[in-house]
């Protein structure tokens, strides 16, 4: 078989590019809101919806319901495959079709569930995280077509906005349908919609619930204040103690790691400060490189704190205060280890003798990719070659928990993260957006890998 070449991958995307605009248009209109209910029927119309379309591709899908661990009725899952060749090598292509909600319509400037193209840029919520993925994997087949070389298996999730919970009970009880030598997961971004990515690593996630009692019952500020602080006081105290002066955390147990397969180029912080809308008064916390403090380095906040509203407020000292600690662990700990570290710390160091009390809550392993497979190396040249200018490989510093799960499950599979986001397309945020530019690109580079990955 003749091998296609860069210009005519890009001919058959441009060819059929208004196919593959409008496809991911009619995704975003389907308004498929996991947090709405993933047994909606809203969420059985996404799927079918994708799983149509992968039809026309010639890729054998149907949708199946996914089972909760305990019992009740889950997410609808869009499976399937196209098998070229049984010598071949197999690809797993994954994203999610649900998307984040829309608290506020108010703070779009167009319908969030209509696709809007404004300059080179797709408006509506889902464009990018993961309706993006979902026009990345269909528009490289679309491209590839007959010239596939590699067996296709697909799973596209819907409920990854809601942490996943079937997933692992799902892929268990359809482990065939996993089965794979590579899995690209089109589910991050890149470094700009002009550079390409591969992620090379994720932080874990740990979360704890913090309980101070200073009082057996609140009492009168007037009376008592002075030789007492309120529970909300010691709180925080007891939250400043794990920073030190530079604002590093300083909890031992905690492992920080150099940012996975080396530091290309660090995070430039004027851009930081515009993307987060820090404020200019704002020192950056942390020492090292801005890379690493946001990819591989342990990261504590503060999520969620319970205390008496301003409105209403009266002279009373609180006698207890709980708040919630969300710790994001480097790439390569586990996070029962860090979470036993933080719990520990929080209570040696408890101010004046309060009484701390920690409960776990949900643990998500960190994931790191292996720089040195030949799978890493065919996605780097064939994105080299879609945009025309070297990746810049980047961490992200969020979790992605089913990702360390697969690998484990499916040890032998080498797992490539990619995705159809860039810096400005705030996902989960008003205005989420898709660049049109990068979007092309992406679907070339994945023809490409797969093309390399056939050889």
């Amino acid at each position: 078989m003749t091998e296609i070449t860069l210009d005519e991958i890009r001919s058959r995307v441009d060819r059929h590019w208004d196919a593959i605009v409008d496809v991911l248009s009619k995704k975003v209109a389907l308004a498929a809101v996991s947090a709405k209910g993933i047994t909606g029927d809203h969420m059985r119309r996404s799927a079918d919806f994708v799983s149509n379309e992968l039809r026309k591709l010639g890729v054998d899908t149907r949708v199946v319901q996914s089972t909760n661990p305990d019992g009740t009725p889950g997410a609808f899952e869009v499976v399937g495959s196209k098998i070229v060749d049984e010598n071949a090598p197999t690809v797993l292509l994954y994203a999610h079709h649900d998307v984040q909600p829309v608290p506020d319509p108010s703070q779009w400037d167009t319908d969030a569930f209509t696709a809007t193209t404004k300059g080179d840029r797709l408006f509506g919520r889902g464009a990018a995280d993961d309706g993006g993925g979902i026009a990345i994997h269909a528009g490289s087949l679309l491209a590839l077509g007959e010239d596939l070389r590699v067996n296709i298996k697909v799973f596209f999730e819907g409920e990854e906005e809601m942490g996943s919970p079937s997933f692992i009970p799902f892929i268990k009880a359809h482990k065939d349908a996993f089965e794979s030598d590579v899995i690209i997961v089109a589910d991050s971004g890149n470094w700009s919609d002009k550079i390409p990515s591969l992620t090379t690593s994720l932080r874990g996630n740990t979360d704890v619930d913090v309980t101070v009692r200073v009082l057996g019952h609140p009492v009168h500020s007037g009376q008592f204040g002075g030789p007492i602080l309120d529970a909300n006081t010691v709180a925080a105290m007891l939250i400043a103690s794990m920073y030190d002066a530079d604002g590093s955390l300083q909890i031992p147990g905690l492992k920080s790691q150099e940012p996975v397969g080396g530091l290309q180029q660090d995070i430039d912080e004027a851009t930081l400060r515009h993307d987060a809308a820090v404020l200019p008064s704002w020192k950056m916390t942390g020492t090292d490189s801005l890379a690493s403090r946001l990819w591989t380095k342990p990261s504590v906040s503060v999520i969620g704190f319970d205390a008496h509203p301003v409105e209403g407020s009266f002279n009373v000292l609180a006698d207890s205060a709980t708040f919630r600690l969300s710790l994001r662990t480097a790439p390569s700990q586990r996070p029962e280890e860090a979470q036993q570290a933080l719990t520990e710390f929080l209570k040696e160091h408890a101010p004046f003798g309060a009484v701390v009390e920690v409960k776990p809550l949900e643990n998500g392993m960190g994931w790191a990719m292996d720089p040195s497979s030949e799978a890493v190396k065919d996605a780097q040249a064939a994105m080299a070659q879609a945009f025309g200018v070297e990746p810049i490989n980047k961490g992200e510093g969020g979790s992605i928990p089913f990702i360390p799960e697969l690998q484990r499950l499916f040890p032998h599979a080498q797992v490539l993260v990619t995705g159809p986001e860039d810096p400005q397309s705030n996902a989960h945020s008003p205005n989420e957006s898709i660049s049109l530019y990068g979007l092309r690109r992406n679907i070339v580079a994945e023809a490409l890998l797969m093309q390399a990955l056939g050889r």
